[in-house]
C-alpha cells in the first residue's frame, strides 16, 4: 500500500494579507479533510523572505495542524537546522509532540541558500557546526535533565510524549550528512534517490557503532495534481506548476540533489518532464508507487482547484489503495 502525502507550502506570489488568510485557513481545513480520509502525512517546509510567500514558520503551521486533527502525522521536512536556537527548538517540539501525542516528524537539513543565513545573521561558513550543535543539544534536552551548554547547565522541560525522543532525521545529500546521522545514531534522509549515499550511511553506522535506516525517495517522486481532464486542467494551471518548478531551480546549485528538481522553462517542458505530473484517479490509482506526494496548492494553485484535486484523491483513489 503506497505512503500518502499532502504537502503544502503556501506559497503565492500574488497574494495580500487578506488571500494569504485564506489560503492558509484552506490548507487547515484540507489537512483536517485529509485526517479523515486516509493520507497518511502533511508535510510542510520552510524557506525566508520570498518574494513568493514561501511558509516561513513549518513548527507553527505544524501546530495548528496537529490541533486540527487526530490521527494523520505532521512531517517537516526539512528545516534549516542552523538557523535555530537549540533550547527553543528543543521546547516548541517538546511542546508539539505532546499536542500531538507523537504525530511529528522533524527532518532537520542546513539549507543551500546564502541569503537566508545572511537574514538571520547566522554565519554560513559555521554551518554544519551549527547543525552538529543543534541536534546534540536537542538530543540532550529530550532527556529532561539538566546538562552542560555554552559553559552553564540548563535544564529543558517539558520532556516529550515520545520516548526516548520525538522522531528526528538528518536531511541532506552529502557524505558530511550521512556521516552526523550515523555518528548520533539518527535515521537519514537522502534529498533525493540516492543509493550509493544510503549505503555510505550504514557503513558508517557500523563505524560509530550505531544503528540507523534511511528514508529515502524513490527514483521517481513526482509531485501529483488529480483532474478528471489533464488537458484542461495543464492549459489552465500549469503556470503554477511551472512558477514553483522555476523558484526551486533558480534556488539550487548543480551540486544540489533534490528528488523534485526541475530543468523546465516552459509549461509543455514540464509535462513531459514528470517532476509534476496531473493523473485521472484511474492513471494515479495504477501508478503502483511506494508513495503518493499530493500538492493540491502548487505554486499558488486556487482554492477550490486544490480542493477539487484533494477529493479526487480521497474518493476516488485512496479506497483504491487501502482494498
Amino acid at each position: 500500500m503506497a505512503f500518502t502525502v499532502a504537502r503544502f507550502n503556501l506559497v503565492d506570489p500574488d497574494a495580500t494579507p487578506v488571500t494569504l488568510a485564506a489560503r492558509y485557513r484552506a490548507a487547515l481545513e484540507m489537512a483536517a479533510y485529509a485526517d479523515t480520509h486516509g493520507i497518511d502525512t502533511v508535510q510542510t517546509e520552510e524557506h525566508h523572505g520570498a518574494r513568493d510567500n514561501w511558509l516561513p514558520s513549518p513548527f507553527v503551521f505544524a501546530g495548528a495542524v496537529l490541533g486540527a486533527t487526530r490521527r494523520v502525522s505532521v512531517t517537516v521536512s526539512a528545516i534549516i537546522g542552523p538557523l535555530y536556537d537549540p533550547l527553543r527548538l528543543a521546547e516548541e517540539i517538546a511542546v508539539l509532540d505532546l499536542i500531538g501525542r507523537g504525530r511529528l516528524t522533524t527532518v532537520a537539513g542546513i539549507g543551500y541558500r546564502q541569503e537566508e543565513y545572511e537574514q538571520f545573521g547566522v554565519d554560513w561558513q559555521r554551518r554544519g557546526r551549527l547543525q552538529d550543535e543543534l541536534l546534540e543539544t536537542l538530543l540532550q534536552a529530550w532527556t529532561g535533565e539538566p546538562f552542560p551548554y555554552q559553559g552553564r547547565t540548563v535544564r529543558v522541560t517539558p520532556r516529550p510524549y515520545t520516548q526516548p525522543h520525538p522522531l528526528l532525521l538528518v536531511g541532506g545529500s552529502s557524505r558530511a550528512a550521512a556521516r552526523r546521522a550515523a555518528r548520533l545514531g539518527l535515521p537519514f534522509f537522502p534529498s533525493a534517490h540516492l543509493p550509493q549515499l544510503a549505503a555510505y550511511y550504514h557503513e558508517q553506522c557500523v563505524h560509530h557503532g550505531t544503528t540507523g535506516w534511511t528514508m529515502m525517495p524513490a527514483a521517481e517522486t513526482p509531485l501529483l495534481h488529480l483532474s478528471e481532464d489533464p488537458d484542461r486542467t495543464w492549459a489552465a494551471y500549469g503556470e503554477h506548476f511551472l512558477y514553483e518548478a522555476r523558484a526551486y531551480a533558480s534556488w539550487q546549485s548543480q551540486e544540489i540533489r533534490s528528488a523534485v528538481r526541475s530543468t523546465a522553462t516552459t509549461v509543455a517542458e514540464l509535462r513531459a518532464e514528470g517532476v509534476y505530473r496531473v493523473l485521472t484517479p484511474d492513471q494515479c490509482a495504477g501508478l503502483g508507487a511506494e508513495s503518493l506526494v499530493l500538492h493540491p496548492l502548487c505554486g499558488g494553485m486556487p482554492l477550490d482547484e486544490g480542493w477539487r484535486s484533494l477529493r479526487l484523491f480521497c474518493e476516488s483513489v485512496a479506497p483504491r489503495l487501502t482494498a
